[in-house]
Parts: C-alpha cells; sequence; structure tokens
C-alpha cells in the first residue's frame, strides 16, 4: 500500500488506477475513499499561513524587491533605463537575485520566454518605459504565442499628472500598457507605492496560471521612489492556483469508447503536453492503441513528443505525403493538450479547413485551454483536464472497457497500417539527404546530419533556422535509453528569438548542452545578445547557417509565382555584398568562433566548440549553407550608390 500511495502523491498513478489497485489488494471502495481523502487533505496548506506574510516598510522600489523575492524570482531579465531608477537603487546588492544584462528588449523577452517554458517557472523582467515597451513586442508576440509565463515590468514617465506630453512616456491621449495588450493576459498601470507588491502578486498568479502568458505593469516613477510606504509582502504561494483538473469520468470513458471502436483514429497535441509533463503519458497511450499522433500547428510546434517514434507523424510530413486532404482516413480525431485542431498545409499555411473537411471525423480536445478548444474548428465533445490527468485517465478507461486480448489484436492492426507507411516517409527522407553530401557550400541535410552525429544525446537545440527547420526535425529517429533531446523553437515566428532563447534555455537548464541552429538574417536582429553570453559565461554552442539570404521570404515569393519569380530579381533577399562575418562579430564581444564551408571543416569546428562549451565558453560556427528553392541561384538586389549621387565630397 505505501507504494501505490508513493506513486499518487507523485503522480505516477492516476486516482481511478489507485482504487483499482487498492480494490485488487482487497481494500473496500469506502476505505480507498476515506485513504484519499485523508491524503488530499494532508497536501492542503496550513490554515494559519505561518510566517508567509509580513509587513515592510521602505520606498516603492524596495517593496518591489521584497515581493520580488517572497515570489521566488531567480533571474532578473533587463535591459535598463533611468525611469526605473527606484527599483534598480532597491535592487542592488540584494542577495539571491540575479540580474542578465541584455542590450535589447527583444533579446531580454526572449531569454525569458525559453527560460520560463523550459522550467516552468514564472520569469521576470524589467525593460525601460515607454520605448522599451514598444522595442520588446516583437518577441512578446512570440511569448504570447508560446503561453510562456512571465512578468514583465517598465516604468512609466506618467503623462497624466502634469504634462501630458512627457519624454519617454505614452503619446498624450493613451497610456503605456495599452501597447502590450493584444499581446499579454492583462496589463495595467500602478502609481501608488504601497500597491505594488499587490500588482506584482497578482501579475505572478495571472502570468502563472494555465494557460500561462505574459503580463505587463508599467510602474510610475514617483510610485518606485515614493518613500515610507507601508505593505504586506506574501509568498506568492498563497495566490497560486493549481490547473490540474482531472477529467469528467463521463466524458472521458466516452472517449475511450470511440478509441478502442473506432478504425484508424488520430491523436493531434500541442506545446501543452510538455508544459503538463505528459510526454512519458502519451507515449505509453500512442503504443497502447496503435494510433500515430500529429504535432499540430506550425513547423514550430514544441510539443515535446519524440520524432524518434514509429507513429509520429511530423505535420509537414502528414500533408505532403497524403495529398489535398490527409484527414480523410481518420474517423476518430483526439487532440491531447491541443487547443485548437490546426495543422500546416503544404505550402506553411494553417489550414483547420483541412480538419474540418473530414466531416466523418468523430472529434474531441483534452485540455484547459478553454478559449481555444473549439474556437473556429467544430468538435463533439471537449473534456476540460490537464492534459496529464486527461491521458492517465484516458488508459485506464480503455484497459477497464476491454479484455488485454482485444486490445492487443486493435493496437497491432493499427500498428500494421500505419507504421509502415511512417518509415517509408522517413526513409525517403534519408536517402534523399545522403544524396546531398558532398556538396561545397554543403546543403542544410548535411548540416544537420553532422550536427545530429556529434551533439548531446539530451541536448537542447534551439532553432531559428526557419527554412530548414524542417530538416532539423528528422534527425533524432531512434531512442536513447531514456535521455531525450529537446527540440525549442519560437512561438510566434518573429525574428530575433534564437540567440535570447538560447541564453535563456541555458539558464534554465545549466547542465544540458544548449546548441542554437539559427539563420543569418536572424542572427542580425539580436546579435548583441553575444556580450550577456561573454559576460555570465553562458556556455552556448551557436550555428549560423549562412546561405546570405532571407530564404523563407524568399519561399514566400516564389509561391507567388509573380513578376519575382520568373525575372530572378527577388526584393531586398540576398544578403550578400558585402558578407557580413559572424565570427567577428562575435570576436568584437569576446566570445570565439570558427568558420567552414565543407563537410570535414564544420565537423573539426563543431568538436571545438563542443569543447569550448564544455570549458564553459560560448561559441560561434559560421557555416556555408546551400540556398534551396525557388530562386535559389538569385543574388540579385537594386543596386544604388549614395556616395555616387553627391554634389559636394562630404
Amino acid at each position: 500500500m505505501r507504494e501505490l500511495i508513493a506513486q499518487l502523491l507523485d503522480n505516477r498513478l492516476s486516482r481511478r488506477g489507485f482504487m483499482k489497485s487498492m480494490a485488487a489488494a482487497g481494500f473496500t471502495a469506502t476505505a480507498i475513499e476515506g485513504i484519499i481523502d485523508e491524503l488530499e487533505a494532508a497536501e492542503l496548506p496550513a490554515a494559519d499561513g505561518g510566517s508567509n506574510m509580513r509587513t515592510v516598510t521602505g520606498s516603492g522600489g524596495e517593496l518591489w524587491i521584497e515581493q520580488l523575492k517572497a515570489s521566488g524570482v531567480e533571474y532578473l531579465f533587463t535591459n535598463p533605463g533611468s525611469t526605473e531608477a527606484g527599483f534598480f537603487d532597491a535592487f542592488v546588492d540584494t542577495p539571491g537575485l540575479q540580474l542578465i544584462d541584455m542590450m535589447h528588449e527583444g533579446v531580454v523577452i526572449s531569454a525569458a520566454d525559453a527560460y520560463a517554458t523550459l522550467t516552468g517557472k514564472t520569469a521576470f523582467v524589467c525593460v525601460h518605459a515607454m520605448v522599451g515597451t514598444a522595442q520588446m513586442c516583437g518577441q512578446l508576440y512570440n511569448a504570447h504565442k508560446a503561453k510562456a509565463p512571465m512578468v514583465v515590468t517598465a516604468g512609466m514617465a506618467d503623462n497624466s499628472v502634469y504634462s501630458d506630453r512627457v519624454g519617454l512616456g505614452a503619446r498624450p491621449g493613451s497610456n503605456q500598457s495599452e501597447v502590450t495588450r493584444q499581446f499579454t493576459k492583462i496589463s495595467w498601470d500602478v502609481r501608488e507605492p504601497g500597491t505594488i507588491p499587490i500588482a506584482l502578486r497578482r501579475a505572478f498568479k495571472i502570468a502563472g496560471t494555465p494557460p500561462g502568458g505574459p503580463v505587463y505593469l508599467a510602474m510610475a516613477t514617483y510610485a518606485q521612489a515614493g518613500k515610507k510606504a507601508t505593505a504586506e509582502i506574501i509568498d506568492q504561494a498563497k495566490f497560486t492556483i493549481a490547473m490540474r483538473p482531472r477529467p469528467d469520468k463521463d466524458r472521458i470513458e466516452y472517449v475511450a469508447k470511440k478509441l478502442v471502436e473506432g478504425d484508424q483514429p488520430l491523436f493531434i497535441t500541442s506545446d501543452d503536453l510538455y508544459r503538463s509533463g505528459a510526454i512519458d503519458e502519451a507515449i505509453g497511450l500512442v503504443e497502447m492503441l496503435g494510433v500515430p499522433i500529429l504535432d499540430a500547428g506550425s513547423s514550430a510546434s514544441n510539443s515535446g513528443f519524440p520524432n524518434w517514434h514509429d507513429l509520429y507523424w511530423d505535420n509537414k510530413a502528414f500533408n505532403v505525403r497524403d495529398g489535398v486532404d490527409p484527414f480523410d482516413r481518420y474517423d476518430v480525431i483526439v487532440g491531447l493538450g491541443a487547443d485548437e485542431f490546426t495543422t500546416t498545409g503544404p505550402r506553411g499555411e494553417v489550414a483547420p479547413v483541412e480538419i474540418q473537411r473530414a466531416s466523418q471525423a468523430w472529434k474531441a480536445a483534452i485540455g484547459i485551454d478553454l478559449d481555444m478548444m473549439g474556437r473556429t474548428v467544430p468538435i463533439d465533445l471537449a473534456v476540460v483536464a490537464d492534459p496529464k490527468a486527461g491521458i492517465e485517465d484516458l488508459r485506464d478507461a480503455v484497459t477497464s472497457m476491454v479484455t488485454s486480448e482485444r486490445l492487443e489484436k486493435i493496437r497491432a492492426e493499427r500498428s500494421r497500417r500505419m507504421k509502415p507507411r511512417i518509415a517509408a516517409y522517413r526513409d525517403d527522407v534519408m536517402e534523399e539527404a545522403k544524396s546531398t553530401f558532398g556538396r561545397t557550400p554543403m546543403h542544410p541535410y548535411e548540416v544537420a546530419m553532422i550536427i545530429e552525429r556529434n551533439i548531446d544525446r539530451d541536448a537542447i537545440t534551439v532553432n531559428e533556422s526557419l527554412s530548414h527547420d524542417f530538416t532539423m526535425r528528422h534527425n533524432a529517429i531512434q531512442r536513447f535509453g531514456g535521455d531525450e533531446k529537446r527540440r525549442l523553437s519560437s512561438g510566434g515566428g518573429s525574428l530575433g528569438w534564437g540567440i535570447g532563447a538560447s541564453i535563456g534555455s541555458k539558464l534554465g537548464e545549466p547542465d544540458r548542452q544548449v546548441v542554437l541552429n539559427i539563420g543569418d538574417g536572424s542572427v542580425m536582429y539580436s546579435a548583441s545578445g553575444f556580450w550577456t553570453m561573454a559576460r555570465y559565461s553562458i556556455p552556448v554552442l551557436v550555428i549560423v547557417w549562412n546561405n546570405r539570404n532571407y530564404q523563407t521570404v524568399r519561399h514566400g515569393y516564389s509561391r507567388l509565382n509573380g513578376r519575382m519569380e520568373h525575372s530572378g530579381h527577388y526584393a531586398g533577399m540576398y544578403l550578400g555584398d558585402p558578407d557580413i562575418d559572424y565570427v567577428m562579430l562575435a570576436n568584437s564581444q569576446s566570445v570565439e568562433g570558427a568558420k567552414a564551408t565543407n563537410a570535414r571543416e564544420f565537423e573539426a569546428a563543431l568538436k571545438r566548440g563542443i569543447q569550448a562549451t564544455r570549458s564553459g565558453e560560448a561559441f560561434i560556427i559560421d557555416v556555408d549553407v546551400s540556398r534551396i528553392g525557388g530562386g535559389a541561384d538569385s543574388t540579385w538586389y537594386q543596386a544604388f550608390n549614395l556616395a555616387e549621387q553627391r554634389s559636394r565630397k562630404v
């Protein structure tokens, strides 16, 4: 019994599984319910609150710092400014809080995004005033799409006190927090020093409650500097809302019935699978039922379901191989944490209509994002549940309604149909990849394969090489004894995410290798992040896939099949003439590196870079990669020479 209780408390055994095991051991239903009631009561916090609350008197900035400590903040991700003087004056020499200084607000947000995504902790950010708030929004969009829990703060030059035309403040008639409203769960202004702790507690609560996301606070400069304010500092745990709901019994049993009776079901999943810690449970469910699983949404999906699995469908492979309407063959489609039933079409567009056309399919969704569930694509049954709890109870429901012999027969028949199709696709990818080896510059397939051969089995790969992202998803197709790579890419596709995200990933997982795959165009959005890597000894291995092109955009131009495609003149796409030396760019910020033009040089550079990161230093590799797709041969750009236009040589 002790082992069963330990498994229940550690979430290794569902409530239903616990009751079933206890009943098999001879316990009555009443006794089992009594044990569960006692365990649940024991997990509740003490009613008296203990020492979780204290009264503090100080400046607004000092109250701010005290509440951050009570909220368990580890890192301050920041690009500081003068409107935050009251905050930073209180921050100086505060033990237990580490400032991570960055030179652009976009890098700050992307670092916090990845840190929050990997650790599950709510990240804390402070940027500069109205102007810094505006500059961060491209990456705040990514964090919002990724549901990354973070509290973003900024100083505020208040335009409502005396003059409405203030330096670094919102324009007359507007307020600062409006700028972030569409990318946050909530945003508001704070003007009283004594209310700063309340605002922060509320912000951390909202940001961290699933589905997570950014929250924004604009802190008035005078509120930070205000003296002798008194407020209660309370541990954030007192405001944390656990969101691990178990599914309704009747609904989850109906889903189980459909999965058992269906001819060929399909699972769809998303980032929420990773957030709920349900990857192993999903693997078990897929294998038990012989049902393939598909990463929903774009190629940037971060569900964490391993692509080595022989029932895993990559979304692009799914569309390309199955033609115009790949969902026709499936009669039951179940979303495991998927907020919306969408997939990426052959041209990269999000195409929910494809699933809608599968009118014969019965559809159910299991998750907690009620805003997105059933938002555009109709579903037959919604099951509100934490994905992990939902999958656990779904497995229990399946095993309770069919014999092991029948279940094995169902699994074997489905696997016999699906596994060869998925394997054939992978074989095609591998054969195509091998046919590209040995070229100079290297084909993206060869670059991806060399990286895969050399990096750690449990490496975290941060990917912002957008047009080559497909190749990065088909490298690790075998399981390494439980050590799994973790793949991370931006939630929204706004460029400039990768360098900051690799920093946040390493801060969140310091004992795992972090490899950044980034396109040359993306580097220039966030190159100041190399300085942060050097200052804080953040050992990231950076690989710049250098094709001197905005290739993803060029592919979009090519698909239009208009004047650019026919003339070979792609406006603004070619990034050569002059070439950018990315190693020198990183060297100027004290990050060493190497260049590579062929496979031999690249493999040698990788070995050198891996050794550098093991020694505690960041390292960059600038590798020549061939352009692929429509317009690949074009080096055209609209030439212009301003110097020749001068009437005076000044």
